[in-house]
């Protein structure tokens, strides 16, 4: 994926919202999970949805399951099993109930744009098979926001499983987009039995696909991502499992990322954290 060349008049409009010219949106809490199982070759492949062209945020892109953050997310009732609220914190760099909340965010939100929950009856189980239609008109009531994540998990008996959910990065949308949010991505491995379903609302369809590749189809033009899907695939497929993904998110912790304008040859493009510049470098030099 080249750089993508910022239009002038928005280089020019991120310059006036630097300077103190226009006030910038309020960004959004949101969660979104880089679901992943092991290839024919064992390598990673992710799970992406296609966002509808119609939608206000990033329609038409390719995206991995997630979203903003509902209030009752912040519930500190919510059944949990893992890590605390207080060790994500740490690791999110958030509050003890923003990292409450962006956790059943990642969680909820994967189940209902791919039907897959990382949950269990207790700390060392996981849910094994939500195909069923009781699983499908629970999935759609938290959809609505008819169902909250603390009542569905109370009356199902189960518990988050936050141990299954390792962190990668954190996003912030550019100061000149009339909608910002501010994405905490995690990694997580597809629970063994589980399976995913086109079921989101909000995708025109869904695709399994090596994450290295979806790397290839988006430098060719064949994906259309925003920049972190795309260096999020990158680095996610320089990894031979994912096993090998879960075990370098344990040493992560996020610096939240908000891309600024940055000189293209004679116009300019977004920047990049500096630890992915190498690898994008040494794409692009085709070694």
């Amino acid at each position: 994926m080249p750089p993508v060349p910022l239009p002038a008049h928005l280089a020019d409009l991120a310059a006036e919202y630097a300077d103190g010219r226009r006030e910038p949106a309020v960004p959004r809490d949101a969660a979104t999970v880089v679901l992943q199982r092991a290839g024919a070759d064992g390598r990673p492949e992710i799970y992406l949805l296609r966002r509808h062209t119609t939608m206000a945020f990033a329609g038409g892109m390719c995206v991995f399951p997630g979203g903003g953050v509902d209030p009752r997310d912040y519930d500190h009732t919510v059944a949990w099993a893992g890590p605390t609220p207080a060790e994500w914190a740490a690791r999110l760099g958030t509050s003890e109930d923003v990292a409450r909340a962006l956790i059943c965010a990642a969680v909820r939100e994967t189940f209902e744009e791919s039907g897959v929950l990382l949950a269990g009856t207790s700390a060392d189980s996981v849910v094994a098979d939500t195909t069923g239609d009781d699983w499908e008109a629970d999935r759609v009531a938290l959809e609505s926001r008819e169902l909250s994540m603390t009542d569905f998990l109370d009356q199902r008996g189960l518990v988050l499983r936050t141990d299954l959910l390792g962190i990668w990065s954190g996003w912030l949308t550019p100061v000149f987009e009339p909608k910002r949010y501010r994405t905490w991505f995690f990694v997580a491995r597809l629970p063994e039995g589980q399976v995913t379903r086109d079921v989101s609302s909000e995708s025109s369809e869904v695709v399994w696909i090596p994450a290295a590749d979806a790397a290839d189809q988006a430098d060719r033009g064949e994906l259309a991502m925003l920049p972190p899907t795309y260096l999020t695939c990158l680095e996610v497929g320089t990894h031979a499992t994912p096993e090998a993904v879960l075990a370098a998110s344990t040493g992560r912790s996020v610096e939240m990322f908000t891309p600024s304008v940055e000189p293209l040859g004679e116009g300019f493009t977004l920047s990049m954290p500096d630890g992915l510049r190498p690898l994008v470098a040494q794409r692009r030099s085709g070694s």
